[in-house]
Protein backbone atom coordinates (compact mmCIF):
# COMPACT_ATOMS: atom_id res chain seq x y z
CA UNK A 1 0.00 0.00 0.00
CA UNK A 2 1.17 3.42 -0.66
CA UNK A 3 2.26 5.71 1.95
CA UNK A 4 -0.71 7.78 3.53
CA UNK A 5 0.95 11.00 2.45
CA UNK A 6 0.65 10.26 -0.91
CA UNK A 7 -3.19 8.11 -0.66
CA UNK A 8 -4.14 11.60 0.59
CA UNK A 9 -2.58 14.07 -2.30
CA UNK A 10 -5.19 16.06 -3.42
CA UNK A 11 -7.19 15.55 -6.50
CA UNK A 12 -8.84 18.49 -7.31
CA UNK A 13 -7.11 22.09 -6.76
CA UNK A 14 -10.53 22.57 -4.00
CA UNK A 15 -8.86 19.92 -2.16
CA UNK A 16 -5.96 21.45 -1.77
CA UNK A 17 -5.09 22.93 1.94
CA UNK A 18 -3.28 26.47 1.85
CA UNK A 19 -1.98 28.42 -0.69
CA UNK A 20 -5.14 30.50 -1.05
CA UNK A 21 -3.61 33.27 -2.43
CA UNK A 22 -1.79 31.41 -5.58
CA UNK A 23 -4.34 29.33 -6.15
CA UNK A 24 -7.37 32.53 -5.86
CA UNK A 25 -9.91 32.59 -9.21
CA UNK A 26 -8.16 34.11 -11.93
CA UNK A 27 -4.35 33.93 -10.52
CA UNK A 28 -1.34 32.95 -12.91
CA UNK A 29 -1.29 29.63 -11.70
CA UNK A 30 -5.19 28.72 -11.37
CA UNK A 31 -5.24 29.68 -15.05
CA UNK A 32 -2.27 27.08 -15.84
CA UNK A 33 -4.10 24.58 -13.76
CA UNK A 34 -7.85 25.43 -15.50
CA UNK A 35 -6.06 24.91 -19.16
CA UNK A 36 -6.40 28.33 -19.69
CA UNK A 37 -3.18 30.10 -20.52
CA UNK A 38 -4.22 32.44 -22.98
CA UNK A 39 -3.50 32.36 -26.95
CA UNK A 40 0.25 31.92 -26.77
CA UNK A 41 -0.22 28.95 -24.50
CA UNK A 42 0.77 28.07 -21.04
CA UNK A 43 3.67 29.00 -19.01
CA UNK A 44 6.16 27.43 -17.22
CA UNK A 45 6.17 27.47 -14.26
CA UNK A 46 8.65 27.55 -10.97
CA UNK A 47 7.08 26.40 -7.24
CA UNK A 48 9.73 27.66 -4.70
CA UNK A 49 8.92 26.88 -0.88
CA UNK A 50 9.36 24.79 1.95
CA UNK A 51 8.90 20.61 1.89
CA UNK A 52 5.17 19.54 2.25
CA UNK A 53 3.79 22.95 1.21
CA UNK A 54 2.10 20.96 -2.57
CA UNK A 55 4.82 21.52 -4.94
CA UNK A 56 3.66 18.16 -6.25
CA UNK A 57 0.55 18.30 -5.68
CA UNK A 58 0.32 21.07 -7.84
CA UNK A 59 2.45 19.75 -10.45
CA UNK A 60 0.08 16.78 -10.79
CA UNK A 61 -3.05 18.90 -10.99
CA UNK A 62 -1.26 21.20 -13.70
CA UNK A 63 -1.19 17.83 -15.68
CA UNK A 64 -4.52 16.19 -15.15
CA UNK A 65 -6.87 19.08 -14.91
CA UNK A 66 -5.98 19.93 -18.57
CA UNK A 67 -5.83 16.18 -19.81
CA UNK A 68 -2.66 16.45 -20.62
CA UNK A 69 0.61 14.03 -20.76
CA UNK A 70 2.63 14.33 -17.23
CA UNK A 71 6.47 12.95 -16.93
CA UNK A 72 8.17 13.42 -14.08
CA UNK A 73 11.60 13.80 -12.65
CA UNK A 74 14.11 14.33 -10.41
CA UNK A 75 17.34 16.09 -10.51
CA UNK A 76 18.98 14.56 -8.55
CA UNK A 77 18.72 11.11 -10.84
CA UNK A 78 17.78 12.67 -13.94
CA UNK A 79 20.57 14.43 -16.57
CA UNK A 80 20.30 15.98 -20.02
CA UNK A 81 20.25 12.61 -21.70
CA UNK A 82 17.12 12.34 -20.12
CA UNK A 83 15.91 16.01 -20.55
CA UNK A 84 15.98 15.43 -24.33
CA UNK A 85 14.49 12.23 -24.36
CA UNK A 86 11.37 13.55 -22.76
CA UNK A 87 11.44 16.62 -25.47
CA UNK A 88 11.23 14.51 -28.22
CA UNK A 89 8.59 11.99 -26.94
CA UNK A 90 6.73 15.93 -25.96
CA UNK A 91 7.05 16.12 -29.30
CA UNK A 92 5.98 13.22 -30.99
CA UNK A 93 2.80 13.42 -28.27
CA UNK A 94 1.98 17.40 -29.75
CA UNK A 95 2.43 15.75 -33.45
CA UNK A 96 0.69 12.55 -33.40
CA UNK A 97 -2.40 13.19 -30.55
CA UNK A 98 -2.39 16.79 -30.14
CA UNK A 99 -1.52 16.79 -26.58
CA UNK A 100 0.56 18.41 -24.26
CA UNK A 101 3.23 17.25 -22.05
CA UNK A 102 3.81 18.65 -18.65
CA UNK A 103 7.28 18.09 -17.56
CA UNK A 104 7.59 18.32 -13.83
CA UNK A 105 11.36 17.97 -12.55
CA UNK A 106 11.81 17.80 -8.64
CA UNK A 107 14.60 19.90 -6.98
CA UNK A 108 15.62 21.60 -10.07
CA UNK A 109 18.51 23.56 -7.76
CA UNK A 110 20.25 20.81 -8.01
CA UNK A 111 20.45 20.71 -11.53
CA UNK A 112 23.63 22.49 -12.79
CA UNK A 113 23.77 25.52 -15.19
CA UNK A 114 24.73 23.02 -18.40
CA UNK A 115 22.05 21.07 -17.25
CA UNK A 116 19.51 23.83 -16.60
CA UNK A 117 20.28 25.26 -20.31
CA UNK A 118 19.09 22.20 -21.96
CA UNK A 119 15.49 22.88 -20.03
CA UNK A 120 15.57 25.83 -22.48
CA UNK A 121 14.79 25.23 -26.51
CA UNK A 122 11.54 23.33 -25.01
CA UNK A 123 10.70 25.75 -22.89
CA UNK A 124 11.16 28.22 -24.87
CA UNK A 125 8.48 26.78 -28.00
CA UNK A 126 6.58 25.47 -25.21
CA UNK A 127 6.87 22.18 -26.63
CA UNK A 128 6.50 21.13 -22.54
CA UNK A 129 5.08 22.82 -20.36
CA UNK A 130 7.85 22.64 -17.52
CA UNK A 131 6.58 23.01 -13.48
CA UNK A 132 9.88 22.81 -11.51
CA UNK A 133 10.35 22.49 -7.64
CA UNK A 134 12.55 23.75 -5.66
CA UNK A 135 13.08 24.47 -1.80
CA UNK A 136 16.19 26.75 -2.50
CA UNK A 137 16.06 30.30 -3.79
CA UNK A 138 15.27 30.42 -7.29
CA UNK A 139 17.20 33.60 -7.96
CA UNK A 140 20.46 31.39 -6.67
CA UNK A 141 20.15 28.23 -8.38
CA UNK A 142 18.50 28.67 -11.58
CA UNK A 143 19.83 30.17 -14.41
CA UNK A 144 18.54 33.71 -15.47
CA UNK A 145 16.99 32.32 -19.06
CA UNK A 146 15.00 30.09 -17.97
CA UNK A 147 13.77 32.23 -14.68
CA UNK A 148 12.65 34.79 -16.96
CA UNK A 149 10.66 32.23 -19.37
CA UNK A 150 9.09 31.10 -16.26
CA UNK A 151 6.35 32.47 -13.84
CA UNK A 152 7.60 32.39 -10.28
CA UNK A 153 5.00 30.55 -7.48
CA UNK A 154 6.00 31.16 -3.91
CA UNK A 155 4.41 28.96 -1.84
CA UNK A 156 4.17 29.10 1.94
CA UNK A 157 3.98 26.51 4.87
CA UNK A 158 0.34 25.67 5.61
CA UNK A 159 -1.12 27.20 8.97
CA UNK A 160 -2.17 25.17 12.18
CA UNK A 161 -5.63 25.35 11.05
CA UNK A 162 -4.90 23.88 8.07
CA UNK A 163 -2.80 21.06 9.25
CA UNK A 164 -5.21 20.07 11.55
CA UNK A 165 -7.90 20.11 8.20
CA UNK A 166 -5.26 17.61 6.73
CA UNK A 167 -5.26 14.98 9.74
CA UNK A 168 -9.48 15.36 9.96
CA UNK A 169 -9.72 14.03 6.38
CA UNK A 170 -6.97 11.75 6.55
CA UNK A 171 -8.26 10.36 9.40
CA UNK A 172 -11.96 10.33 7.91
CA UNK A 173 -11.48 9.26 4.13
CA UNK A 174 -11.66 6.24 2.37
CA UNK A 175 -8.40 7.40 0.91
CA UNK A 176 -6.84 6.87 4.83
CA UNK A 177 -7.38 5.66 7.56
CA UNK A 178 -11.25 5.15 6.67
CA UNK A 179 -12.43 5.83 9.69
CA UNK A 180 -10.97 3.09 11.30
CA UNK A 181 -8.96 5.28 14.23
CA UNK A 182 -9.65 8.41 16.19
CA UNK A 183 -6.92 11.29 16.71
CA UNK A 184 -7.09 12.50 20.09
CA UNK A 185 -6.92 16.42 20.76
CA UNK A 186 -4.01 16.51 22.43
CA UNK A 187 -1.95 14.33 19.63
CA UNK A 188 -3.61 16.34 17.34
CA UNK A 189 -2.13 19.49 18.58
CA UNK A 190 1.62 17.58 19.15
CA UNK A 191 1.26 16.60 15.51
CA UNK A 192 0.48 20.09 14.45
CA UNK A 193 2.69 21.37 16.25
CA UNK A 194 5.77 19.15 15.14
CA UNK A 195 4.76 19.34 11.42
CA UNK A 196 5.71 22.73 11.22
CA UNK A 197 3.63 23.74 8.48
CA UNK A 198 4.33 20.27 6.50
CA UNK A 199 1.27 18.48 5.23
CA UNK A 200 3.37 15.83 4.26
CA UNK A 201 5.43 15.55 7.30
CA UNK A 202 2.00 15.33 9.73
CA UNK A 203 0.68 12.92 7.48
CA UNK A 204 3.79 10.71 8.08
CA UNK A 205 3.83 11.33 11.76
CA UNK A 206 -0.07 10.15 11.72
CA UNK A 207 0.59 7.01 10.10
CA UNK A 208 3.32 6.47 12.36
CA UNK A 209 1.14 7.03 15.28
CA UNK A 210 -1.38 4.54 14.56
CA UNK A 211 0.77 2.13 13.69
CA UNK A 212 2.43 1.96 17.04
CA UNK A 213 -1.56 2.18 18.87
CA UNK A 214 -2.15 -0.78 16.60
CA UNK A 215 1.11 -2.46 18.23
CA UNK A 216 -0.31 -1.08 21.58
CA UNK A 217 -3.50 -3.49 20.95
CA UNK A 218 -3.69 -6.27 23.83
CA UNK A 219 -3.02 -9.40 22.04
CA UNK A 220 -5.36 -11.94 20.99
CA UNK A 221 -8.02 -9.28 22.20
CA UNK A 222 -10.92 -8.41 19.45
CA UNK A 223 -9.90 -5.37 17.45
CA UNK A 224 -12.15 -2.54 18.59
CA UNK A 225 -13.76 -1.01 15.45
CA UNK A 226 -12.14 2.30 16.19
CA UNK A 227 -8.32 2.29 17.82
CA UNK A 228 -7.50 6.19 19.43
CA UNK A 229 -4.57 7.58 18.44
CA UNK A 230 -3.63 8.82 21.84
CA UNK A 231 -0.31 11.45 22.72
CA UNK A 232 1.63 8.96 24.16
CA UNK A 233 1.40 7.11 20.81
CA UNK A 234 2.57 10.05 18.93
CA UNK A 235 5.24 10.92 20.99
CA UNK A 236 6.58 7.22 20.47
CA UNK A 237 6.43 7.24 16.87
CA UNK A 238 8.06 11.03 16.66
CA UNK A 239 10.39 10.83 19.60
CA UNK A 240 12.22 14.06 17.76
CA UNK A 241 11.01 16.74 15.73
CA UNK A 242 13.27 17.81 12.64
CA UNK A 243 14.34 20.53 12.27
CA UNK A 244 13.48 23.00 9.36
CA UNK A 245 16.68 24.25 8.66
CA UNK A 246 18.82 23.61 5.21
CA UNK A 247 22.51 24.18 6.21
CA UNK A 248 23.28 25.03 2.26
CA UNK A 249 19.77 27.01 1.38
CA UNK A 250 17.80 29.69 2.55
CA UNK A 251 16.96 28.56 5.99
CA UNK A 252 21.23 28.44 6.54
CA UNK A 253 20.95 32.07 6.03
CA UNK A 254 17.29 33.42 7.37
CA UNK A 255 18.16 31.33 10.82
CA UNK A 256 21.43 32.86 11.16
CA UNK A 257 20.06 36.81 9.69
CA UNK A 258 17.04 36.06 12.97
CA UNK A 259 19.98 34.84 15.56
CA UNK A 260 21.60 38.19 14.32
CA UNK A 261 18.86 40.36 14.72
CA UNK A 262 17.43 38.86 17.73
CA UNK A 263 20.61 39.61 19.90
CA UNK A 264 20.84 43.40 18.47
CA UNK A 265 17.30 43.29 19.80
CA UNK A 266 18.40 42.50 23.12
CA UNK A 267 16.02 39.55 22.88
CA UNK A 268 17.89 37.33 24.50
CA UNK A 269 14.92 34.00 24.29
CA UNK A 270 14.91 34.77 20.65
CA UNK A 271 18.52 34.84 20.27
CA UNK A 272 18.71 30.99 22.05
CA UNK A 273 15.83 29.74 20.19
CA UNK A 274 17.63 30.30 17.13
CA UNK A 275 20.98 29.45 18.54
CA UNK A 276 19.50 26.07 19.48
CA UNK A 277 17.44 25.66 15.91
CA UNK A 278 21.13 25.92 14.23
CA UNK A 279 22.71 23.38 16.29
CA UNK A 280 20.43 20.72 16.31
CA UNK A 281 20.02 20.95 12.29
CA UNK A 282 23.87 20.48 13.23
CA UNK A 283 25.38 23.62 11.52
CA UNK A 284 28.58 23.99 12.21
CA UNK A 285 29.62 25.72 15.67
CA UNK A 286 32.44 27.49 14.09
CA UNK A 287 30.11 29.21 11.72
CA UNK A 288 27.96 30.46 14.71
CA UNK A 289 30.70 31.56 16.44
CA UNK A 290 31.96 33.96 13.55
CA UNK A 291 29.03 35.55 13.24
CA UNK A 292 28.92 35.79 16.98
CA UNK A 293 31.93 37.61 17.11
CA UNK A 294 30.85 39.78 13.94
CA UNK A 295 27.87 41.11 16.04
CA UNK A 296 29.83 41.97 18.96
CA UNK A 297 31.89 44.44 17.41
CA UNK A 298 29.34 45.77 14.99
CA UNK A 299 26.06 45.84 17.04
CA UNK A 300 27.55 46.44 20.72
CA UNK A 301 30.69 47.73 19.77
CA UNK A 302 32.39 50.06 22.85
CA UNK A 303 28.62 49.86 24.52
CA UNK A 304 30.13 47.05 26.20
CA UNK A 305 33.80 46.32 24.78
CA UNK A 306 34.49 43.07 26.82
CA UNK A 307 31.43 41.72 24.53
CA UNK A 308 34.27 41.07 21.88
CA UNK A 309 36.14 39.77 24.56
CA UNK A 310 33.53 37.11 25.31
CA UNK A 311 32.92 36.46 21.71
CA UNK A 312 36.31 35.58 20.44
CA UNK A 313 37.04 33.91 23.38
CA UNK A 314 33.98 31.58 22.45
CA UNK A 315 34.84 31.29 18.82
CA UNK A 316 38.25 29.97 20.09
CA UNK A 317 37.06 27.65 22.91
CA UNK A 318 34.55 26.41 20.34
CA UNK A 319 37.20 25.24 18.24
CA UNK A 320 39.37 23.70 20.75
CA UNK A 321 36.40 21.64 22.35
CA UNK A 322 33.42 20.96 19.82
CA UNK A 323 29.73 19.48 20.45
CA UNK A 324 28.14 18.64 22.50
CA UNK A 325 29.81 21.29 25.25
CA UNK A 326 30.25 23.68 22.48
CA UNK A 327 26.99 24.99 22.99
CA UNK A 328 27.56 26.53 26.67
CA UNK A 329 30.49 28.38 25.41
CA UNK A 330 28.10 29.70 22.08
CA UNK A 331 25.06 30.69 24.80
CA UNK A 332 27.12 32.34 26.98
CA UNK A 333 28.42 34.70 24.60
CA UNK A 334 24.93 34.85 22.83
CA UNK A 335 23.22 35.91 25.76
CA UNK A 336 26.29 38.19 26.74
CA UNK A 337 25.91 40.29 23.23
CA UNK A 338 21.75 40.17 23.81
CA UNK A 339 21.68 41.77 27.34
CA UNK A 340 24.88 43.83 26.28
CA UNK A 341 24.62 47.79 25.83
CA UNK A 342 24.32 48.59 22.27
CA UNK A 343 26.16 50.99 19.95
CA UNK A 344 27.38 51.04 16.58
CA UNK A 345 29.10 53.75 16.42
CA UNK A 346 32.27 52.36 15.25
CA UNK A 347 30.72 50.54 12.79
CA UNK A 348 29.00 53.24 11.47
CA UNK A 349 32.43 55.71 12.07
CA UNK A 350 34.47 53.50 9.23
CA UNK A 351 31.59 52.73 6.55
CA UNK A 352 31.21 56.55 6.71
CA UNK A 353 35.16 56.74 6.38
CA UNK A 354 35.36 54.65 3.86
CA UNK A 355 32.59 56.36 1.56
CA UNK A 356 34.63 59.25 1.84
CA UNK A 357 38.04 57.34 0.63
CA UNK A 358 35.86 55.65 -2.24
CA UNK A 359 34.45 59.10 -3.30
CA UNK A 360 37.84 60.68 -3.45
CA UNK A 361 38.28 62.54 -0.18
CA UNK A 362 41.03 63.32 1.41
CA UNK A 363 43.97 65.50 0.01
CA UNK A 364 47.71 64.29 0.57
CA UNK A 365 48.88 63.71 3.97
CA UNK A 366 49.52 66.35 5.92
CA UNK A 367 53.36 67.12 5.88
CA UNK A 368 54.05 66.84 9.54
CA UNK A 369 52.84 63.29 9.69
CA UNK A 370 54.79 61.63 6.63
CA UNK A 371 57.28 59.44 7.18
CA UNK A 372 60.73 60.53 8.13
CA UNK A 373 62.59 57.41 8.50
CA UNK A 374 64.60 57.65 5.17
CA UNK A 375 67.42 59.29 3.22
CA UNK A 376 66.06 62.26 1.82
CA UNK A 377 63.08 62.72 3.51
CA UNK A 378 63.74 66.36 4.55
CA UNK A 379 64.70 66.95 0.83
CA UNK A 380 61.04 65.54 -0.07
CA UNK A 381 59.30 67.20 2.65
CA UNK A 382 60.50 70.92 2.11
CA UNK A 383 59.60 69.95 -1.59
CA UNK A 384 56.33 69.44 -1.04
CA UNK A 385 56.06 72.41 0.98
CA UNK A 386 57.07 74.89 -1.17
CA UNK A 387 54.77 72.93 -4.01
CA UNK A 388 51.84 73.53 -1.37
CA UNK A 389 52.94 77.55 -1.33
CA UNK A 390 54.75 77.14 2.12
CA UNK A 391 58.31 78.73 3.50
CA UNK A 392 58.77 75.18 4.76
CA UNK A 393 57.31 71.70 6.29
CA UNK A 394 55.56 72.27 9.64
CA UNK A 395 57.15 70.66 12.75
CA UNK A 396 55.70 67.25 14.06
CA UNK A 397 54.83 67.04 17.63
CA UNK A 398 55.50 64.02 19.29
CA UNK A 399 52.08 63.83 21.33
CA UNK A 400 54.28 62.47 24.41
CA UNK A 401 55.83 65.69 24.89
CA UNK A 402 53.17 67.00 25.18
CA UNK A 403 51.51 67.85 28.91
CA UNK A 404 48.71 66.09 28.55
CA UNK A 405 49.95 63.61 26.25
CA UNK A 406 47.69 65.03 23.23
CA UNK A 407 49.46 67.37 20.16
CA UNK A 408 47.38 69.69 19.32
CA UNK A 409 48.20 69.45 15.42
CA UNK A 410 46.04 68.62 12.19
CA UNK A 411 46.00 64.99 11.24
CA UNK A 412 43.20 64.85 8.73
CA UNK A 413 44.10 66.00 5.24
CA UNK A 414 43.27 69.33 4.53
CA UNK A 415 39.38 68.72 2.70
CA UNK A 416 38.35 67.03 5.62
CA UNK A 417 39.91 68.81 8.61
CA UNK A 418 37.71 70.48 10.69
CA UNK A 419 34.34 69.08 9.47
CA UNK A 420 34.43 65.43 9.74
CA UNK A 421 33.12 63.50 12.59
CA UNK A 422 32.92 59.74 11.45
CA UNK A 423 32.93 58.48 14.86
CA UNK A 424 29.84 59.78 17.33
CA UNK A 425 29.46 58.03 20.48
CA UNK A 426 26.50 57.38 22.04
CA UNK A 427 24.72 57.70 25.98
CA UNK A 428 24.79 53.80 26.63
CA UNK A 429 26.86 51.94 28.57
CA UNK A 430 30.56 52.21 28.75
CA UNK A 431 30.14 54.51 25.39
CA UNK A 432 28.35 57.07 27.72
CA UNK A 433 31.82 57.68 29.79
CA UNK A 434 33.55 57.94 26.91
CA UNK A 435 31.58 60.75 25.28
CA UNK A 436 33.27 63.75 28.06
CA UNK A 437 36.51 62.48 26.62
CA UNK A 438 35.64 62.43 23.11
CA UNK A 439 34.30 66.16 23.61
CA UNK A 440 37.59 67.41 25.32
CA UNK A 441 40.02 65.74 22.88
CA UNK A 442 37.72 67.49 19.81
CA UNK A 443 38.25 70.76 21.87
CA UNK A 444 41.74 69.96 22.65
CA UNK A 445 42.63 69.46 18.88
CA UNK A 446 40.50 72.36 17.57
CA UNK A 447 37.41 70.21 15.92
Amino acid sequence: MAPLAVRMRPRTVEEVRGQGTVLRAGSPLRRLIEGSGGAAGPLSAILWGPPGTGKTTLAHLVATAADREFVELSAVTAGVKDVRSVMDAAARTRDLYGRQTVLFLDEIHRFTKAQQDALLPGVETRQVVLVAATTENPSFSIIAPLLSRSMLVTLVPLGDEEVADVLTAATEDERGLAGAYRLAGDAREHLVRLAGGDARRALTFLEAAAGVADDDLAPGAARPDVVEVTLAHCEQAVAHAAVRYDRTGDQHYDVASALIKSMRGSDVDAALHYLARMLEAGEDPRFIARRVVIAASEDVGLGDPTALQSAVAAMHAVAQIGMPEARIVLAQAVVHNALAPKSNAAYTGINEAIADVRAGRGGPVPLHLRGSGYGGADRVAQASAAAAGRERAPAYVYAHDAPDGVAAQQYLPDDLAGRTDYYRPTDRGFEARLQERWRWLRDRLGR
